[in-house]
């Protein structure tokens, strides 16, 4: 028999799914999270854990629980869930991603309905003996046209909900194919800013990453029609909420429906609560008895098929490998990692359509279907709202419509190991190409037809250029004054000729302003420049913490 404890409150019917399997025995505990010793003593007892927010598996609850195999997170964050050191306990970790997609759009479709039809105002003036029926004429939906911010499974819900409403939909999203969107009926934007001009509604559903936090902020609101309304039952930050305020304040956004806030308390949220024009509701996305269920019974699926029948689904931490082959690929899986993030950083905005990977040499010795996952997950892991690891990237990406493929030979160039990485969007394709140096140094050795020797670690700032006298010293004053430090340069000639192409690597110390970077734009001879944020030397890798 395998144990499972279960230490949050979850529905019924996956309790019963739990109690009636003949190869299981439940230990249900919905308080046991409160209180850290006991959590970490029933945790001794159990081969399964099904948790909900409630429960915190820290890295101190988790150590030497030798018995425990598997957890399942009853909903889709896991933030609650140190994953490095279960993936060093040797401990799977899955959630079910797919539990509150349905609820959440219906959600963000009601809060919609009853923004642009004022019922939350009308319904107060009749609880209080008013017949206000001229004070909230609305707008109907049909014609009306709805960006949709971020196209991930609930995004495109959403989208196909508003097609049935005869809404104009737009979709910004910089992963989902063009092929995709026009399956969907959803006119494909890669420049926000285009598309925000064009909406009447706008709704998002992004995750909330250092790109996306106040991505709708006041320079994007006054852009947009004068009485716009806005809509967020993703996450609090992606709207500004103070820039927002002053918006509806001005009457350049005429309303705003919002589940999710930056604080999450009574009381926290009681400025934009006051507007009229304003439908508050606290973060009922998922709150309906359907998506309850259907997490419940999900992860009580995912427990019991993991420990009776070896089936592993929706897990966020899994390494097909054995611990030393792992140790062993450590080096190569970082690196892909890495040109991963480098090029979704490059291609910005750019549409994607697919990646080809290329091994040569020592690196064909190696797990490469899995290095290829760990690239995967570095291209996507910055745009999707889920954990993409080496375990689903493959997934995610399908379904995003972006096709990976690899080649390998085991004949080598001018490198021992090689992995050359070419990405190719709407407007373009983009190689690059990186090599190990021994089992920590990691070097960036070809972007498109330059070579050059380039750190693979923190903060980048990539410049194409013409090659000619005076342009890096004219960049280091630059630098200088406004006090950036250039830790490592890396030059490259595009035919190893003076006067013609050239592409500069800067590794910095400190991120530049912007107008830093407007001034090296501003010169003459530069033809490009990007920066790219990269983990530092030797930082483990964020689903393995190897």
């Amino acid at each position: 028999m395998f144990r499972v404890l279960v230490s949050d409150n979850l529905s019924p019917i996956g309790l019963k799914l739990l109690e009636d399997h003949p190869e299981v025995e439940l230990d249900y505990q919905p308080e046991v999270h409160k209180d850290i010793e006991a959590l970490k003593a029933a945790l001794q007892q159990a081969d399964g854990v099904v948790i909900r927010s409630g429960t915190k598996l820290t890295a101190e609850v988790l150590e030497g629980q030798q018995r425990l195999k598997v957890v399942a997170r009853a909903g889709v964050g896991v933030d609650n869930v140190d994953l490095p050191a279960a993936t060093r306990q040797g401990i799977i970790v899955s959630n079910t991603p797919d539990g509150n997609t349905l609820s959440t759009a219906e959600q963000t479709v009601a809060m919609m309905m009853a923004l642009c039809r004022n019922i939350g105002p009308a319904s107060q003036s009749m609880r209080e003996g008013r017949w206000d029926r001229k004070l909230y004429t609305g707008s109907q939906l049909a014609g009306k046209t709805i960006g949709v911010v971020g196209l991930g499974r609930i995004g495109l819900a959403v989208a196909r909900r508003c097609n049935g409403l005869e809404m104009n939909v737009l979709g910004f999203d910089p992963f989902l194919s063009e092929e995709r969107a026009d399956d969907q009926n959803i006119e494909l934007y890669r420049d926000i800013d285009e598309l925000l001009v064009k909406c009447d509604i706008v709704t998002v559903h992004t995750p909330l990453t250092d790109e996306t936090r106040g991505m709708i902020n006041a320079g994007r609101l006054a852009k947009m029609k004068k009485g716009v309304r806005l809509i967020n039952c993703a996450r609090g930050g992606i709207i500004d909420e103070q820039d927002l305020i002053k918006a509806l304040e001005s009457g350049q956004v005429g309303g705003a429906a919002i589940d999710v806030y930056t604080t999450e308390k009574a009381g926290a949220n009681d400025e934009l609560a006051k507007f009229t024009n304003v439908l508050c509701t606290p973060h009922l996305g998922a709150s309906t008895d359907e998506a309850q269920e259907q997490v419940a019974v999900e992860a009580a699926d995912i427990v019991c098929n993991f420990l009776t029948k070896n089936e592993v689904r929706s897990a966020v931490n899994m390494v097909p490998i054995s611990g030393k082959e792992l140790a062993g690929a450590k080096a190569y899986l970082d690196l892909a990692y890495r040109l991963g993030l480098l090029l979704a950083q490059v291609a910005g905005g750019e549409g994607i359509k697919g990646a080809q990977l290329q091994y040569r040499g020592e690196v064909t010795s190696q797990p490469v279907k899995l290095i290829t996952s760990a690239f995967t997950s570095g291209l996507l892991s910055a745009a999707l709202d889920e954990n993409v690891s080496i375990v689903n990237s493959d997934l995610s990406a399908k379904d995003r419509g972006i096709a990976i493929t690899q080649t390998s030979t085991t004949e080598t160039g001018a490198f021992a190991t090689m992995i050359a990485a070419t990405l190719k969007t709407d407007k373009r394709e983009i190689t690059v190409g990186g090599t190990t140096f021994g089992n920590d140094f990691l070097r960036l050795v070809k972007f498109n037809d330059h070579q050059l020797d380039a750190y693979l670690d923190g903060l980048l700032l990539i410049y194409r250029h013409k090659d000619v006298p005076g342009l890096i010293g004219a960049i280091g004053t630059t630098f200088g004054k406004h006090q950036l430090n250039i830790s490592h340069m890396a030059l490259g000639r595009e035919k190893n000729e003076p006067g013609g192409d050239a592409i500069a690597v800067l590794n910095l110390d400190n991120e530049p302003t912007a107008e830093a970077i407007q001034e090296i734009l501003d010169h003459p001879d530069v033809c490009g420049v990007e920066l790219v944020k990269l983990p530092p030397a030797k930082a483990p890798l964020p689903w393995l913490g190897l």
